[in-house]
């Protein structure tokens, strides 16, 4: 009689345990198709909607997930990350705002790459950097550098006290493991750090062409290349020829549906940039002609 009850009780642990699997795969599934724009025509506007819908899941799902359940916690706490760096990019205009979605990113990322046992254990030994430059996760690395690399611009006393440091050395340990990470994303994320750090801490302009030259080599389709050559790099060497050449270049790729399909939100959101910067002027004087 006992052993029917023990059978019992574990037939309904098991269940529950299947059912509690279930639901926390569902809301993943759910928080994955709002927060994928590309199975559906694109509107930026409407897109604020989904992502905050995709946050508001995955926050739902995360505690969810058995600590042993390695890889779902990892795309999530991935997604989180680059969500929150999307929403405070695209939508948000309060700085306070802002601050505290690239704050999040920067955590949820940050807790993605203690998830490895290896890089709490280098971590420990020989500290945080060492321990970035040896992690192998190129998503999370990448959207740590990203999302911090935000923070510390309202937070300055972190960035010259080894954030800007941080933020170097995840593109660079981006860069060794996926340069072609989101159409270059490591290497347009350099190239756009070192282009607008001052040289006494670390920036070099013609590093930061390099690369973005490269990075518009690996992703010619995504629209941002072009965009932060042009003003990162060109208006900063006063090449207006250049600088033109980028925006007309990011202006012509943006009349093909297919390219702005391949990357509905980054693409929009630079063709946005892109519009204003063309109309730049100095001295009075389109520097792009009419």
């Amino acid at each position: 009689m006992k052993k029917h009850v023990l059978y019992g009780f574990i037939a309904v642990l098991s269940a529950i345990s299947v059912s509690a699997h279930a639901q926390v795969a569902a809301l993943i599934e759910e928080a994955d198709r709002a927060f994928d724009p590309t199975d559906r025509p694109f509107s930026l506007p409407d897109y604020e909607a989904d992502l905050r819908l995709a946050i508001t899941l995955y926050e739902r799902a995360l505690p969810l997930l058995a600590d042993a359940a390695v890889q779902s916690r990892s795309h999530v706490l991935a997604r989180l990350a680059e969500a929150h760096f999307d929403l405070a990019t695209a939508y948000l205009a309060d700085r306070g705002e802002q601050e505290a979605a690239y704050g999040k990113g920067k955590d949820y990322a940050l807790v993605g790459l203690r998830l490895d046992p290896d890089f709490g254990r280098v971590e420990k030994e020989s500290g945080f950097r060492a321990a970035l430059r040896s992690a192998d996760d190129v998503a999370m690395i990448f959207w740590y550098g990203n999302t911090l690399g935000r923070y510390i611009e309202f937070h300055p006393l972190t960035a010259i006290s080894g954030g800007m440091e941080d933020v170097r050395a995840s593109f660079t340990r981006a860069i060794e493991l996926d340069p072609a990470y989101m159409a270059g994303a490591p290497l347009r994320s350099l190239g756009s750090f070192l282009a607008q750090v001052p040289s006494f801490l670390g920036g070099n302009l013609d590093e930061a062409a390099a690369d973005l030259e490269q990075a518009i080599a690996l992703g010619p389709e995504y629209l941002e290349n072009y965009v932060n050559c042009a003003e990162y790099v060109a208006k900063s060497r006063g090449d207006w020829l250049l600088f033109c050449g980028q925006l007309r270049r990011a202006l012509e790729l943006s009349q093909d549906p297919s390219v702005m399909a391949e990357w509905p939100l980054y693409n929009a959101l630079a063709l946005v940039r892109a519009e204003t910067l063309v109309q730049w002027t100095v001295g009075g004087q389109r520097v792009c002609g009419p």
